[in-house]
């Protein structure tokens, strides 16, 4: 494929992904609480999600640097469909918070068969296709294009769940099979070629491993932005969804169920804000790190905001602001670690990542949950302030790396 047909083809199969997800993500917590949940266990189940992610995010980043990465998105597909249909199931027959934990588990498969194999596949193909520019803009623009069409799914979903609290789930359900066959026929992969012999697989399972270890975690840079991410992710899930119940508790209406999908579909619009900047501020700014560190020092103060706010307006302006700073962070990353990860560990090494990072949610979820339940929402996201402000001393010891991924006119993959 042209480089133009790889980079449209990204921009398409994450963008779907993405909206095809969207449709449950503005009324998820709403969902559980309808479902018989409290908030302390909402977040017990979202945090058994988030330890299913974790458990298979090294297995499933190997199966992508094996078997191939588009073989990887179509098992996402497939088991998050199964996943969802699980969630309706266990609401229907009021399955209690054991019910989700399973279907938890699933739905956590199905998004670590996704994490980093898209993202590998996108970089290796343009690779083959002689692409030399920055990837800050290919992610930031692939987000952009994302954020689109989350703000459709969520307005979509949050209109759906005024009528019917469970007609996001069955939408996402409809949405995914229609993707599959998409990304069966129009995702083509050129650039990695996977292993073919099922005899040399676990041989070849355990090497990629050990070899990925050694690729992520021992390199100090990549170790430095795991540990950043560590920090990020035991507030960012729980903010997220806490701000479903927590935004309509401020108006005063738990049943609008239609306000959350729009101000999920306003936090994807914030992405899409920060995304947009990206390729302004490269031009102006040397180091990524100048940005980011920026980002995440402006962010701790959006979030204490969230949870000082005394009315919406205000819990939606700072709760906005810090998604957009977010949407600002998160190519800047992309880029700089893809720099410093071997082709062939780069499904895994980003896998890796994404397992620190849920090792955050494991912790910060149920935590900031309990503390919801027992005191209020409000203290939670003070807390989690706290918890974004500990990732700075890290980005400042990446800046002092001084390495050549962080320099903005940098564009080696």
């Amino acid at each position: 494929m042209s480089v133009k047909q790889v980079k449209y083809s990204y921009y398409t199969i994450s963008s779907l992904y993405t909206f095809s997800a969207s449709f449950i993500w503005g009324i998820n917590t709403l969902f559980l609480l309808d479902s018989g949940l409290d908030i302390f266990e909402v977040f017990i189940a979202n945090a058994v999600f988030t330890a299913s992610m974790t458990l298979f995010e090294i297995p499933t980043g190997v199966f992508a640097d094996t078997r191939g990465r588009r073989f990887s998105f179509l098992m996402s597909t497939v088991i998050l469909f199964l996943g969802s249909i699980g969630y309706l199931l266990a609401s229907t027959y009021r399955g209690g918070l054991l019910a989700f934990s399973l279907f938890s588990i699933v739905l956590g498969l199905g998004f670590t068969f996704y994490s980093g194999a898209v993202e590998a596949w996108v970089v290796d193909e343009l690779q083959v296709a002689g692409y030399s520019d920055p990837l800050d803009h290919i992610f930031s623009r692939g987000a952009s294009i994302s954020g689109i069409m989350m703000i459709m799914g969520t307005i979509s979903g949050g209109a759906m769940g005024y009528i019917d609290i469970r007609l996001p789930y069955i939408a996402r359900s409809a949405a995914l099979a229609l993707l599959f066959l998409f990304a069966l026929f129009f995702m083509k992969e050129k650039g990695f070629t996977p292993l073919g012999k099922s005899a040399s697989f676990i041989n070849h399972l355990k090497r990629i491993t050990k070899d990925s270890i050694e690729a992520g975690w021992k390199n100090k840079t990549l170790k430095l932005f795991m540990i950043i991410s560590f920090f990020q992710s035991a507030f960012l899930m729980w903010g997220f969804y806490a701000s479903q119940p927590y935004l309509l508790d401020l108006i005063g209406n738990r049943e609008a169920v239609w306000i959350s999908g729009l101000v999920a579909a306003a936090i994807a619009l914030a992405q899409i804000s920060g995304n947009v900047l990206v390729g302004p501020l490269l031009k102006r700014v040397k180091r990524r790190t100048t940005i980011m560190l920026a980002t995440t020092s402006i962010s701790t103060i959006f979030i204490l905001g969230i949870g000082l706010a005394t009315n919406f307006i205000t819990a939606f302006l700072c709760l906005f602001l810090f998604m957009a700073s977010f949407g600002l962070f998160m190519p800047l990353k992309q880029s700089y670690m893809h720099q410093l990860i071997p082709k062939e560990q780069r499904a895994t090494v980003i896998s890796f990542d994404s397992l620190i990072g849920n090792g955050g949610g494991i912790i910060g979820q149920p935590t900031l949950g309990y503390i919801s339940k027992t005191f209020s929402i409000a203290l939670s996201y003070m807390i989690g302030s706290i918890m974004m402000l500990l990732s700075v001393p890290f980005l400042m010891r990446i800046k002092k790396g001084d390495e050549e991924a962080d320099k903005t006119h940098s564009t080696t993959v």
